[in-house]
């Protein structure tokens, strides 16, 4: 690991304390489309990047929905095409404990991002963005779609993205940079 990031990531004020994690929280709006995708293509990304034991990745719905059922069989079936297993995800809804729990609370589209900075205690709001700020390669998109009432394709365009702004995180960490404060 990186020295930076390996220093970074031990931050603390006790000799020999072990790693804080950082946490993020991907938010969509029924927690079983885009930010169970998210979740699990961050996490296969933190892990070949030898980050997965310092980053917690979850995810979360404005609305409680579909609360305990798995992701859309069609996420889960194109997640997989692409090796990311997302099947044993349930949805949840936010929660306003996440605001305290998490250090990164990433929004799908606008519609998120308004809901939780309509709800963030003012200390959070500055570690609230649009997932989409992150993307290395797809710069001019700034929301993750919703491919529910689609097709297939809708599917793998959240992915395409999803990996590029997930990407864009990894590189954030490895560089050191942390996670709270503000978003590019």
């Amino acid at each position: 690991m990186m020295p930076r990031i390996k220093q970074w990531l031990m931050r603390s004020t006790e000799p020999g304390a072990v790693a804080v994690k950082t946490r993020v929280l991907m938010v969509c709006t029924g927690n079983i489309c885009r930010s169970p995708t998210a979740e699990g293509v961050l996490r296969v990304k933190l892990q070949r990047a030898g980050l997965h034991g310092q980053v917690q990745v979850d995810s979360a719905g404005t609305q409680g929905y579909h609360t305990s059922e798995p992701p859309d069989a069609r996420a889960i079936r194109a997640a997989a095409q692409r090796g990311y297993d997302i099947g044993k995800l349930r949805a949840r809804p936010m929660r306003t404990q996440d605001f305290a729990d998490f250090d990164w609370l990433l929004a799908m589209d606008q519609t998120h991002l308004d809901w939780l900075l309509k709800r963030a205690p003012p200390q959070a709001a500055g570690r609230i963005g649009l997932l989409m700020t992150l993307a290395r390669l797809r710069t001019d998109v700034q929301e993750v779609p919703d491919p529910y009432f689609g097709g297939p394709l809708g599917f793998e365009h959240v992915l395409d993205l999803v990996e590029d702004a997930s990407d864009g995180v990894v590189e954030r960490l490895l560089a050191g940079r942390p996670l709270t404060g503000p978003l590019p």
